[in-house]
């Protein structure tokens, strides 16, 4: 029979640490949890941090349940005078203040520098807060202030090595597609794709159209391999177009492409090949295919 109240005894550990418990007051820490409840004005963020970027329409969602049911996890800090700098949570801190809290919770950690950007960014990692550039800069900062290899560095962040070396790849994209990566217009697919052009200035060409026309990361490889085949000098420029062959070229493809959509009520893609190609159209569940399939037959 005792395995049985050991389960309940560590369900019922587990419950209270979902339900939130009385705060210990301003400034005394609670010998349980280890967190103490200290004005939010003492608290400031690291300038140093990974995440540089906070989503305003996720942060009021955060602000929102904070506000009606508390902080759920404090966030760690260290002391820094009188005051206290972030280790991790700056989200929770920022949403927080949006939630017009007076006090916040906090665990105090005693990390010299080089071990708090470490914290942070593993807990940035395990929260899937980074995106893929501020994740990329993240682990060229430790690998040049540390001394790690890509190896170590891997391990430390329970990374597999070839992820640390495709994430770093990310850094030789153009600002331009940096940015467009940064604001989630591109993905690490699409950005990877384009990594395999050799000309800064073909890339930011190919993520603008990326963007534009909303290609899957399939089309990107196509068009980059297309693009690649180009041959030097002012023969042939249509070669690196893949609707060149299309009669009309892109636009009529586009206005070809927007006007089967609106008529499918289904997303369609017009995927060229040179001179022949395919159309791909999109169907989410077995009903709508059988309404596609009678509406092309009609």
């Amino acid at each position: 029979m005792s395995p049985p109240a050991q389960k309940r005894q560590a369900l019922g550990k587990g419950l209270g640490a979902l339900i939130p418990q009385k705060r210990p007051s301003n400034g005394d820490t609670d010998r349980h949890t280890g967190t103490m409840e200290v004005p939010i004005e003492d608290v400031r963020p690291n300038r140093h941090q990974p995440r540089k970027t906070f989503d305003d329409a996720t942060l009021g969602e955060l602000a929102e349940s904070i506000r009606e049911h508390g902080l759920m996890q404090p966030i760690l800090v260290r002391k820094r005078g009188q005051n206290f700098e972030i280790i991790a949570g700056e989200r929770r801190w920022r949403a927080c203040q949006k939630a017009g809290l007076k006090e916040i919770s906090i665990i105090v950690k005693d990390l010299a520098d080089n071990e708090v950007f470490e914290w942070a960014l593993i807990e940035n990692i395990q929260r899937e807060d980074l995106n893929p550039i501020e994740e990329a800069e993240a682990y060229r900062r430790l690998l040049d202030n540390s001394g790690m290899t890509q190896e170590q560095l891997a391990l430390r962040v329970s990374k597999d090595r070839s992820t640390i070396a495709n994430s770093l790849r990310l850094l030789k994209l153009p600002d331009d597609v940096r940015r467009q990566v940064i604001a989630g217009a591109l993905s690490m697919g699409h950005a990877r794709a384009l990594l395999a052009l050799d000309n800064a200035d073909d890339m930011v060409k190919m993520a603008r159209d990326v963007v534009k026309r909303g290609l899957s990361v399939r089309e990107v490889e196509r068009a980059v391999r297309a693009m690649r085949k180009k041959p030097t000098g002012d023969e042939d420029q249509g070669a690196s177009d893949p609707f060149s062959q299309v009669p009309g070229g892109a636009p009529a493809a586009t206005r070809a492409t927007e006007e089967l959509t609106r008529v499918l009520g289904a997303r369609v893609r017009i995927v060229p090949s040179g001179p022949r190609g395919k159309i791909e159209i999109d169907y989410s569940s077995p009903d709508e295919l059988i309404r596609l399939v009678e509406q092309i037959k009609e």
